[in-house]
């Protein structure tokens, strides 16, 4: 179309107009609107009501604080870095009680990596481990039970270490699914496809399948080397086991979260084609929400530190930033496995903390965590998001030799080139 001069005039009045009307409208409103108001918004105001699901973050269903508690009954022979339990899977209740599976390691001593390993030195935390559990009446205290999957004998899937075990019950019967070291772990790329075991009842026995349900990735691809924390939900009627995997090289490694699909818990297992499904989080940890999946993304990746929800399972957007989220977080889900039409979410579980010492007496710790990222609890308190600390947690973040050396370097630097002048 070609523009006359009297054209040109009409758009500049409008848009003059235009400019004149927005900047004679009151300011934005004292009492901030539930519903975006009809208005001009910056971009900052725009995301407040198309981002996230509610204005303020105390209505936001799924942000929350995280609160931690030291449990009972376990002992780890004084914190000598001999005794490790971590990774531990979602919680269950059945007969009357909690259940919980972990990774558990006890040997002569501390992880030496992996040059310096043998058949009975670790390598790292989770290298020559087996699978424990334990069972609760309330969630604090818990009674250590034994051994649920142990390490099969060489060259079964997992002789080496079995660990990051989860839990599915489907039609009756209980599956574990693990990882299964077939070396010694940062030998190359930590080699660990999923198996699984099953049991009429979570006290076992656990009869292995004794084969790969999920394999690592062709050459090439981002899980080609591992499928780590295997974590099975029903979701449409269909098993949905998402894991994570390390890629784009060594030692700068990029996690993301990936998902197969299964109609029976022995597989086969179809990995879904947008794979991966999170571009951040370390270990994997999610549950039914509403009609979708909502995730803990924590640690690693452009979106750590974030929870994250995908109506489909698949698609996930981010739905809040939050902070001290739970590492390898095992949460309790009621109906993580009855294929519900209508999440209601997560108030608490077990995680672990892997920062108990010092590097060389290096092992982990379970621990509960509480939240609100239910539908049927409303807690202002873990809804805060002013969150003040004391010095010393700031000071625990504190600079490193080099940092601190290059530091007074720099002034010196400043100092001289002052004198020269």
């Amino acid at each position: 179309m070609k523009l006359t001069y009297r054209t040109l005039f009409i758009l500049t009045a409008m848009l003059i107009a235009a400019s004149h009307a927005a900047a004679q409208q009151p300011g934005f409103p004292f009492k901030l609107p539930t519903q975006k108001p009809d208005r001009p918004l910056s971009a900052a105001m725009q995301r407040n009501y198309s981002l996230w699901s509610a204005p303020r973050p105390e209505h936001n269903e799924l942000y929350s604080q995280f609160k931690y508690t030291e449990l009972k009954g376990f002992d780890y022979h004084g914190h000598d870095g001999t005794v490790s339990r971590r990774d531990p899977s979602k919680v269950i209740f059945a007969n009357g009680k909690y259940y919980v599976w972990y990774t558990k390691r006890d040997t002569p001593t501390p992880p030496q990596g992996a040059d310096a390993s043998t058949d009975t030195i670790p390598s790292s935390d989770w290298d020559l481990c087996d699978i424990w559990y334990a069972t609760s009446k309330d969630g604090f205290v818990w009674e250590e039970q034994g051994i649920a999957i142990p390490r099969p004998p060489k060259p079964n899937v997992g002789w080496r270490s079995v660990s990051t075990t989860d839990i599915l019950q489907w039609k009756g019967k209980y599956y574990l699914y693990y990882q299964g070291f077939m070396e010694a772990s940062g030998k190359r790329g930590d080699d660990c496809p999923v198996a699984v075991s099953y049991a009429d009842s979570p006290d076992g026995p656990w009869t292995p399948h004794n084969k790969i349900v999920i394999p690592n990735g062709g050459e090439g691809e981002w899980d080609q080397y591992s499928i780590h924390d295997p974590y099975p939900l029903v979701y449409k009627g269909r098993i949905y086991l998402y894991y994570k995997s390390d890629f784009d090289g060594d030692p700068n490694l990029v996690r993301m979260q990936g998902l197969a699909i299964a109609d029976d818990p022995l597989g086969p297992f179809e990995k879904h084609p947008l794979n991966p499904v999170i571009n951040s989080g370390h270990e994997t940890t999610l549950f039914p929400f509403k009609k979708g999946i909502a995730a803990l993304v924590i640690r690693d990746g452009n979106e750590h530190s974030t929870v994250q929800y995908a109506e489909d399972g698949v698609n996930f957007e981010i739905a809040s930033i939050t902070q001290m989220m739970p590492n390898a977080g095992g949460p309790f889900i009621p109906d993580a496995f009855t294929d519900t039409e209508y999440g209601r979410g997560i108030t608490w579980g077990i995680s672990h903390f892997t920062t108990v010492t010092t590097w060389k007496q290096n092992h982990a710790v379970l621990t509960r965590f509480d939240c609100d990222l239910s539908l049927d609890l409303d807690d202002p308190v873990m809804k805060r998001s002013h969150i003040y600390w004391k010095p010393e947690m700031y000071y625990r973040m504190g600079l490193t030799k080099q940092q601190r050396q290059r530091a007074i370097e720099s002034t010196e630097k400043l100092n001289q080139e002052a004198e020269a002048k």
